[in-house]
């Protein structure tokens, strides 16, 4: 992915839970994308255990997420 930043992370909800919206569902490798006819947008909510956003935020960064610096 080559101009990839990062995701933003301003969709967490106070509660340590994070959206975010992708608008077009073939960027996911598995899928064939000249065999897509309609391509289709999608939220993703990751809900957490987390009490704040802030935990939300640690929580995910250390399995990964990729947040925008």
């Amino acid at each position: 992915m080559r101009d990839f930043r990062g995701i933003p992370d301003r969709g967490f909800d106070g509660r340590g839970n994070f959206t975010l919206g992708i608008k077009e569902h073939t960027i996911f490798p598995e899928l064939e994308a000249d065999r897509v006819d309609n391509p289709k947008g999608m939220n993703i909510t990751i809900v957490t255990s987390a009490q704040s956003d802030k935990e939300g935020k640690h929580l995910l960064e250390q399995l990964g997420m990729p947040f925008r610096k």
